[in-house]
């Protein structure tokens, strides 16, 4: 049996990792970042508007936050950035865009 290379023995070593970390089991260096997933329908209840209104408010064609809400069409990077930037200063956002 050869020997294992150095990139293909650092590989086994992560994956590893992953799994110890996927059981719950505390690795050592392991970083691990927490995405907060924005909820379109979620940040307009929030501001208690409608689909129409929250639309109109933020320059988001009806139809892309429905298909959002609906889970027909999966948010990019960008769109939940601007998301969550509503959620925090909804009135400036809507300032900014009149």
């Amino acid at each position: 049996m050869s020997k294992m290379s150095f990139a293909a023995s650092e590989i086994l070593e992560g994956l590893n990792e992953a799994l110890q970390d996927a059981k719950g089991i505390p690795v050592e260096g392991v970083k691990k970042t927490v995405v907060y997933q924005v909820k379109p329908k979620e940040v307009r209840e929030h501001l208690n508007i409608t689909q129409q209104e929250f639309s109109k408010a933020f320059g988001i064609p009806l139809a892309t936050l429905r298909n959002w809400e609906q889970g027909r069409r999966k948010i990019d990077a960008t769109a939940a950035s601007y998301l969550r930037a509503i959620l925090r200063y909804p009135r400036e956002i809507m300032a900014a865009q009149s």
